[in-house]
């Protein structure tokens, strides 16, 4: 059963039915929208079917505004490990410290929740390109979902992103967008893009599918909690929230869909107090910190950010940082910077202390957790949770060859007189000027998207889609295709009707058709193809060298 989802204005209480294309409040405008559901029904739902369902991410469909669950490009995300540190927590003196294991996603990081809500979100809106900016994990994570579903993925990172993210990003057939200039900077250039070519941009915690992702860590903590910690402590609850959540932020993402994800399960029922945040920041890169030593709502931004651990450089937190303000306030908290030596050495801790090998920015999080029980404000007695955020593997640079990243420059991209001389003259290499069209003919969606990706990967070639044979004919009329890949076996109108039909029309009887098909064909049947098709190849076949240098054959002639 699947629960309607409202989307409620943050600044004014309206309320409308939630949709992907829903970015600002109908009544006055805002662009803070967050996510409402029917508790009373979810709990029972929740207490009717858990124990019933596998853990992972999907088993909260109910929170999640999704309608096809799990949906195809589903990998295993979520249902990650929460174990106890019992290591650190001796030398710590602290034994209810537990690491909730995020390296254990698919793309390696807590950014795969986001990605994966957020790709099937926009799969069933049918979308086929998405804008993203990134300090290196989401990128990652959206384009290997993004790579799933078949969508296109532009990813704008700043240069000071390390290449090894940089590889990894593109070896799933991202556009990788290398700006000269911040993170915050980066984010513009993007927004710019996105805007110019009529895209979708993700809008972090702006945006309902990536807050009500986050939630799920909450979920996921208080389930597997209730099964760690002795059952006599809690009474034999099924849920149980811990006495801190310890988290590095950049933008503060993830915190913030952890407290709505506490929130709603406080509000069900389900757990009996809510946890108090422990926000850590870089020293380098503390918009946040600074403003909690002000005791300000309004974040103090960094213009410049000062730290090698470059995930962690957003600047301008903005009204997210209000939010997380406004829970401490009300549940308790802090915000608090380590040092990026601190950091590095919390690395070499965890790695050699408890065998866990994590991301400089995993580790910004246990330097704030050593810091925060040596100076008395984690007690003994507490439950902590701290997320390991996630460990990435570089990807060797002669895999991807020498072009596989585009470049621009911050200053020029957001120029005063865009657009002549702005972004579009910046991005001129980005646009989508086409060397040429395929027309991808198939009855199974997932056929397509394999073509697509596999097209994708081989060059910047506009890619269009007919699931049917009249479709088919109308758009190789239509569109003019350089060339035409086709499924033999369809139902009405078969391969073999299309070939001849597209053979009849002068208008488009000189497209090359390459032909894929599972059957097996009779002596006849293949005579028949070999008359009206440039080549034929058996599904199965089609990652070979031969299929690809078949296709850059025909589309430079």
């Amino acid at each position: 059963m699947q629960i309607d989802v409202q989307a409620r204005c943050l600044d004014c209480g309206h309320q409308v039915p939630y949709t992907s294309g829903l970015t600002h409040c109908p009544k006055c405008g805002s662009a803070w929208l967050e996510a409402v559901y029917d508790y009373d029904v979810v709990r029972r739902l929740w207490t009717e079917q858990m124990a019933y369902r596998p853990f992972d991410l999907w088993r909260y469909h109910e929170l999640l505004p999704v309608e096809e669950v799990p949906p195809p490009m589903h990998m295993g995300e979520g249902g990650t490990p929460l174990f106890p540190v019992q290591n650190l927590g001796m030398m710590l003196k602290q034994p209810n410290i537990y690491v909730k294991d995020e390296r254990q996603n698919p793309t390696s990081s807590f950014k795969d929740r986001q990605a994966a809500v957020t790709i099937a979100v926009l799969k069933e809106a049918g979308l086929t390109d998405v804008v993203v900016a990134s300090t290196g994990n989401v990128a990652i994570a959206y384009s290997a979902y993004a790579s799933r579903a078949g969508i296109k993925l532009w990813a704008f990172v700043s240069s000071s992103v390390p290449l090894e993210k940089m590889r990894e990003i593109a070896i799933y057939g991202t556009q990788v967008v290398k700006v000269t200039g911040t993170y915050d900077q980066t984010k513009q250039v993007a927004a710019r893009f996105a805007q110019e070519r009529g895209l979708y941009l993700d809008r972090g915690a702006r945006s309902i599918p990536t807050v009500e992702s986050m939630k799920t860590l909450a979920f996921e903590i208080a389930e597997q909690l209730a099964i760690l910690q002795p059952t006599s402590r809690y009474g034999g609850r099924r849920w149980v929230a811990p006495d801190w959540y310890v988290q590095a932020v950049s933008g503060g993402l993830g915190p913030l869909g952890v407290a709505k994800g506490f929130r709603e399960l406080y509000r069900m029922g389900l757990i009996d107090k809510m946890p108090k945040l422990a926000i850590v920041q870089s020293a380098g890169c503390d918009p946040m910190v600074r403003a909690w030593e002000k005791d300000s709502p309004q974040p103090e931004d960094v213009a410049v950010p000062h730290t090698h651990i470059t995930t962690l450089g957003t600047g301008r937190p903005g009204r997210t940082y209000t939010l997380l303000y406004e829970y401490v306030k009300e549940h308790g908290g802090i915000f608090l910077r380590v040092t990026d030596e601190e950091a590095f050495r919390a690395m070499h801790m965890m790695a050699k202390m408890e065998g866990l090998s994590m991301e400089p920015a995993a580790a910004v999080a246990f330097a704030g957790l050593t810091q925060l029980v040596r100076q008395g404000v984690i007690q003994p007695h507490e439950t902590v949770v701290v997320n390991c955020t996630g460990h990435t593997m570089p990807i060797e640079s002669h895999i991807l060859g020498e072009k596989w990243a585009e470049e621009v420059t911050a200053e020029e991209a957001l120029a005063e007189d865009f657009p002549s001389e702005g972004l579009l003259t910046a991005l001129s290499g980005l646009s989508p000027q086409y060397h040429a069209k395929v027309l991808i003919v198939d009855d199974h969606e997932p056929a397509r998207i394999l073509f697509r990706r596999i097209l994708q990967s081989l060059g910047n070639y506009q890619l269009l889609e007919a699931p049917d044979g009249p479709t088919a004919l109308r758009l190789a009329k239509e569109a003019k295709p350089n060339l035409i890949i086709l499924d033999l076996m369809m139902p009405g109108m078969d391969g073999f009707q299309v070939l001849e039909a597209l053979k009849a029309d002068p208008e488009t009887a000189h497209i090359p058709v390459i032909v894929v098909t599972a059957k097996h064909l009779t002596e006849a049947e293949h005579r028949r193809i070999e008359a009206l098709a440039r080549s034929l190849l058996f599904k199965g076949e089609f990652l070979s060298d031969e299929f690809f240098e078949e296709i850059r054959a025909l589309l430079e002639e």
